[in-house]
């Protein structure tokens, strides 16, 4: 019997012995199985997550963010305790404890999900293992995942301590609102930093790894709040809050910026605009698209955060003003169903979903608003962001009188009368606060419009090619095609000056003769027949009267005595054009270029004829603070000095490449100060300080622009269609983006200063008629006298005129033949006679800059 039952209890033992072993071989055979083609942990102690790339104005304000994920990287030893407290306890609270997976947690899994059949299914993961899903492994529930799950968690706890671990972890998440990681979770919802957190709000982010979507704060404010309450009570409950706390704590409110309780980080960024964009621009394509949305660099831009409002709204000014003048009615072009209209709730949920412009201040903030009815005078509106009055809003019928309508068939109405002969109940229209000038006190609302011409402006310092401003167009919102860098458009007689520089650096000076009167030139279109804006000819002029007054047919004679090939060699080695064609019509700017390339160009006629590289950065670093690009290459060995004496300013050395003699690049812009003072932008252009500068206008006033500079800012405008088109006969450099550079460099003589313009060693000056050229006594004065520099040892030789090589044929037509042809009486629109001229063909066109 004895026997028996100890051969019974060995049966047992070796059947459980057997059973152990069966079940130890299995489980050994599943890890050797699924634990032989694991992806390598130990990548996670080189992790570097894709965080924000961040961009700050030159006064170090954050301007702009990128970035894929919204992430802000959080050392370990910077987040706080009670933060990695609260995501512990609601995720894995034996975390100090555990190898990297919780067998009970594990087994309590598998039994609810006996329970339910299948159907309740929950993760029994450790922070660990989560860490292991996220990083290397798919989100899958299956048990394959979850065996190599554990094998990885068991390998990485034995590679990382558990703050790494944590730290990867706080990280990596997703915590919903685009944010991945506690540090921008905690912006994001609270516009905090992790160490301003109170334990509700650390509860309230610990909440959200489950499942954001389903904790969301304002559609699921309970749900939140019930497990935001859980958290707090198992910190409690483990020993992180006291009693006392946790009374208090979970008697908060849940508070979040989506609930209104907090204003949004956002608040503090400048809407995005052309200048932070052309940075995302060109950094994606030197570092890479990867790189820049997920790298977390941080980039220093040369913006002037005073002085680009400034831009925008001189820009602004001038081509809302052009577009009131022409007088067509277009609106925004959306609409909203009338059945959305009845109530207040329901038409404003509808204008916040559409996408109009909301970037736009022009004397005060544009709103988008909604034609909710239409009177036999007035419309009332209701408006974005501004609270119902009232009686409403409503716009009076003598804001509509400005413009007419364009009806369906393309024509245009009569004048608008009332407000509803512009707008229609449903139409979406932009309208800002119209108010007094001395107190700002609000008179009405007034209809606005993106005009529908275009233009750009950019400001740099002409030293260091540091972009101060830059405005790519009216509105960002409205069009993100920066107009400034990407816009190629004939720069017409702003290019003159390359023309002259060629000229002045091979013998020429700014009193050679050439003369101004009728060429022809056979093409392969026909006879070309270039003419001056003013339709006449001038005879034999000094070049300095000839830039002055903007003369085509001066220009083309110069052009082709110096040779075309120089010209375009001076314009590429300026970085205007990357090969310019050789054909005379270019000397007139006919072939395109942008306004960012002719404003470095004309940067280095001021600053002497140094090489100028525009940028809109001055350092970008990486993630780790290491500088990875700078831009002042200059050298300043005074700069790494502890300090200076008194009085003294650290003495940078210039170390750029000399494009330009400095004698030439003084004497043309000398020649071009007196576009300013006396020539063709003298009515436009009124400084405190010494402006040089040059007016463009191409054929048909399809582009305008000027370009000037003081002795330390340059600036350019241009504008026109951006499907070029006639602004229309009265429209030219000078009187539309003249204004433009007024207004700018108004504001930015205040901050910036200027003075006269250095001359440079070895000028000799010389009086000289500046209508004739003669050269006169050392004592004359008079409007005709002009001090021209002359290079020292060069004597220069009065009398001799150039023409080109062009003859002066009997021939060709002067303006008073061309008055004289035919012309011909027609019937206008309005039903009135009027007389014109013969019809253009090509040999009375000039291909190029007109003025």
């Amino acid at each position: 019997m004895f026997r028996f039952i100890l051969s019974f209890l060995g049966g047992i033992f070796t059947t459980l012995t057997m059973s152990i072993g069966m079940v130890a071989l299995t489980f050994g055979a599943l890890f050797w199985v699924y634990g032989r083609d694991l992806p390598s942990h130990e990548s996670l102690a080189q992790y570097t997550p894709p965080t924000i790339s961040r961009i700050y104005s030159g006064q170090g304000r954050l301007i702009d963010e990128f970035a894929t994920e919204r992430r802000l990287f959080a050392p370990a030893n910077t987040i706080p305790d009670l933060v990695k407290q609260a995501f512990i306890s609601a995720e894995d609270k034996n975390f100090y404890t555990h190898e990297g997976y919780d067998l009970r947690g594990i087994a309590a899994a598998a039994v609810d999900a006996v329970k339910s059949g299948g159907r309740d299914v929950r993760g029994a993961s450790t922070i660990t293992q989560q860490v292991m899903k996220n990083f290397l492994l798919s989100g899958d529930r299956r048990a394959e995942r979850k065996i190599k799950e554990i094998i990885l968690a068991a390998r990485i706890e034995k590679a990382l301590d558990k703050e790494k671990i944590l730290e990867l972890y706080m990280n990596e998440i997703f915590l919903g609102q685009n944010s991945y990681g506690v540090a921008a979770a905690s912006q994001t919802y609270f516009n905090k930093t992790l160490s301003e957190l109170a334990p509700h709000e650390a509860a309230f982010l610990a909440s959200l790894p489950k499942a954001p979507s389903d904790y969301h704060p304002v559609r699921r404010k309970d749900r939140l709040l019930s497990r935001r309450n859980f958290v707090l009570r198992e910190m409690n409950e483990n020993g992180y809050i006291t009693d006392a706390a946790y009374e208090i704590e979970v008697a908060e409110p849940l508070r979040s910026v989506q609930n209104g309780d907090f204003e949004s980080f956002k608040e503090e960024l400048p809407p995005r605009d052309y200048f932070t964009d052309e940075i995302r621009r060109q950094l994606s394509e030197n570092f890479g698209e990867g790189e820049f949305f997920t790298g977390g660099l941080t980039v220093r831009a040369t913006i002037d955060n005073e002085m680009q409002p400034v831009a925008a709204e001189a820009l602004r000014i001038q081509l809302e003003q052009y577009d009131r003048g022409v007088g067509v009615w277009r609106g925004t072009g959306k609409k909203i169903p009338l059945d959305q209209l009845g109530s207040e709730e329901n038409w404003r949920a509808a204008l916040d979903a559409l996408r109009v412009p909301r970037d736009i201040t022009l004397e005060n903030k544009w709103y988008p608003a909604v034609v909710l009815e239409v009177g036999s005078q007035d419309a009332r509106i209701g408006i974005e962001g501004v609270d119902e009055v009232d009686g409403g809003h409503w716009i009076p019928a003598k804001d509509a009188q400005w413009a007419r309508k364009r009806l369906a068939d393309g024509k245009l109405a009569d004048r608008a009368q009332v407000a509803g002969d512009l707008v229609e109940q449903g139409d979406v229209v932009l309208v800002r606060k119209m108010t007094t000038d001395d107190d700002g006190s609000f008179i009405r609302w007034t209809l606005r419009q993106v005009p529908e011409v275009q233009g750009a402006f950019v400001a740099m310092d002409v030293n260091t090619g540091r972009v101060i401003s830059m405005q790519g167009g009216f509105s960002y919102q409205d069009s993100v095609f920066n107009r400034a860098t990407q816009a190629n458009r004939q720069p017409g007689s702003s290019f003159k000056p390359f023309v002259y520089a060629a000229a002045l650096d091979s013998g020429y000076s700014p009193a050679t003769i050439v003369v101004d009167a009728p060429i022809e030139i056979d093409t392969p279109q026909g006879v070309w027949r270039p003419r001056n804006s003013s339709n006449k000819f001038y005879g034999p002029t000094p070049l300095r009267t000839g830039i002055e007054q903007s003369r085509n047919l001066m220009t083309i004679r110069l052009a082709q005595e110096v040779g075309m090939d120089v010209v375009g060699s001076y314009a590429e080695r300026f970085g205007v054009y990357d090969d310019l064609s050789p054909v005379l019509a270019n000397a007139l700017g006919s072939q395109e270029t942008t306004l960012y390339q002719m404003a470095a160009a004309y940067a280095m006629f001021a600053n002497g004829g140094e090489r100028v590289q525009p940028t809109l950065v001055d350092r970008v670093q990486d993630r780790y603070g290491r500088t990875v690009y700078q831009h002042d290459e200059r050298i300043c060995n005074d700069c790494k000095l502890a300090d200076l004496a008194a009085g003294l300013a650290p003495r940078v050395i210039s170390n750029r490449e000399r494009v330009m003699d400095p004698i030439t690049a003084y004497q043309l812009t000398s020649m071009m100060k007196g576009v300013v003072d006396r020539g063709t932008a003298a009515g436009a252009i009124n400084l405190p300080v010494p402006i040089a500068g040059k007016t463009g206008t191409t054929n048909d006033a399809k582009d305008v622009w000027f370009i000037g500079f003081s002795s330390n800012i340059v600036a350019g405008c241009y504008i026109g269609f951006d499907t070029p088109r006639s602004l229309g006969r009265s429209a030219y450099g000078a009187g539309m983006c003249g204004p433009v550079f007024q207004r700018f460099m108004s504001q930015a003589i205040k901050k910036y200063g200027g003075g006269p313009f250095s001359v440079p060693d070895g000028c000799v000056f010389i009086n000289i008629d500046r209508f004739t050229g003669a050269r006169l006594s050392d004592g004359a004065s008079g409007k005709n006298v002009v001090s021209e520099c002359f290079r020292e040892g060069e004597e220069p030789i009065f009398g001799i005129t150039f023409d080109g090589g062009f003859a002066m044929g009997a021939d060709l037509p002067l303006v008073e033949d061309v008055a004289r042809a035919p012309a011909r009486q027609v019937t206008t629109s309005t039903g009135r006679k009027a007389v014109v001229g013969p019809k253009a063909s090509f040999g009375t066109l000039s291909s190029g800059g007109l003025y």
